[in-house]
């Protein structure tokens, strides 16, 4: 019987996954499951991997890979969309796909799967990843493939006996990482009407918000974060505790329009309060030590590094080149931001570098008479 290595996140989709490729395609299953910080228990996830029918469940930590390798990255290129949200999910996807065709080396697997909806980004994403790390994979997509609505595949994982997460029937759909989360599906299908609070975990509802304001001041050494408040530590530790102190402050919530890939436009929720506080700060020190023709260029580049990622396209030519000239702007873009966050807003109050010492600015001009 052949091996098929499927990407697993525990999910309804994911899980009927397994049992349909069992059958359809009479393969062993191994379960892959990208630990990316995405604040779930990854234990049960193996365990439900394991029931559905996967011959083996392998659950990768991969968070220090993620966030040194393609968080910084994408922050030191400001990375993120037209409406302002940062990339969260799809920044994962190539990574996904890593874990994905190394496992498939280690099994001896001819078969890469997926269970990503069929004619989604997410698809294009992984395939594309997939294809580019691994090109002689065979690369199936039970969604692709079976095509069934949702009730359908509710029903197939109870006549296969697959347990099924408990939130299976909910309409609400979410997707994240260490660096933020998004929320798509189950939103008020009016979208003149405000999400209910209980959709968002990370950031705090506006009457639970403190009354003082909390004084932030983030350190960054050639465009990577280093410290916090004066206290050093690993870009790991350093997002998840700005993600406490922002989130509580409120600061990190989206509400924005998409497009998708048939190219109606879609509303999703952004909840990030850890990447829009790094962004705010990496984008106003890198201004403040740039000369103004490199910041216009990397603006150009922070558009197209952005396209990259949605497109999926992180293991190409074209990233590596981007890279290089992100990586020779970065070499002055080290100093401190201080930012000022309170209920819900993040403002820059201050910023210093040894690139441009306090006091070198030069003053605005004045006004003009009658001004």
């Amino acid at each position: 019987m052949k091996r098929i290595v499927l990407a697993y996140s525990g999910s309804l989709e994911s899980s009927a996954a397994i049992a349909w490729l069992r059958e359809a395609h009479h393969a062993d299953v191994i379960a892959v499951t990208v630990d990316l910080g995405q604040r779930q228990p990854l234990e049960e996830v193996r365990d439900r991997a394991l029931a559905a029918g996967a011959v083996r469940a392998h659950v990768l930590d991969l968070r220090e890979t993620f966030a040194r390798d393609f968080v910084i990255p994408s922050l030191q290129a400001d990375a993120v969309s037209d409406s302002g949200c940062p990339s969260i999910a799809a920044l994962g996807r190539p990574l996904i796909a890593r874990g994905l065709a190394d496992i498939a080396a280690i099994e001896q697997a001819p078969g890469a799967a997926h269970a990503c909806a069929a004619g989604s980004r997410d698809e294009a994403r992984i395939e594309t990843a997939v294809r580019a790390l691994n090109p002689s994979l065979t690369i199936c997509a039970p969604a692709r493939e079976w095509r069934m609505s949702r009730s359908e595949t509710i029903a197939y994982a109870q006549q296969h006996g697959v347990p099924a997460p408990a939130d299976a029937t909910s309409a609400l759909r979410g997707d994240g990482n260490l660096w933020g989360r998004t929320i798509a599906g189950g939103l008020p299908a009016d979208p003149w009407n405000e999400p209910p609070e209980a959709m968002y975990l990370l950031t705090q509802a506006p009457a639970e918000r403190p009354a003082e304001p909390a004084y932030v001041e983030l350190a960054f050494d050639r465009g990577a974060p280093a410290a916090i408040n004066g206290v050093a530590m690993p870009i790991l530790d350093l997002v998840g505790s700005l993600t406490t102190i922002a989130g509580a402050h409120g600061v990190g919530r989206m509400d924005t329009i998409a497009p998708s890939t048939t190219g109606a436009p879609w509303r999703q929720l952004c909840e990030a309060p850890a990447a829009l506080v790094l962004h705010a700060a990496h984008r106003d020190l890198q201004a403040f030590v740039t000369e103004p023709d490199l910041v216009r260029f990397a603006r150009e580049v922070s558009r197209q590094y952005a396209d990259l990622i949605e497109s999926g396209s992180w293991f190409t030519p074209m990233r590596e080149a981007l890279d290089a000239c992100i990586g020779r702007v970065q070499q002055r873009v080290t100093g401190t931001v201080r930012l000022k966050l309170f209920k819900g807003d993040c403002r820059i109050v201050g910023r210093q570098s040894p690139h441009t010492a306090r006091g070198e600015m030069t003053p605005a001009p004045p006004l003009a008479a009658g001004a």
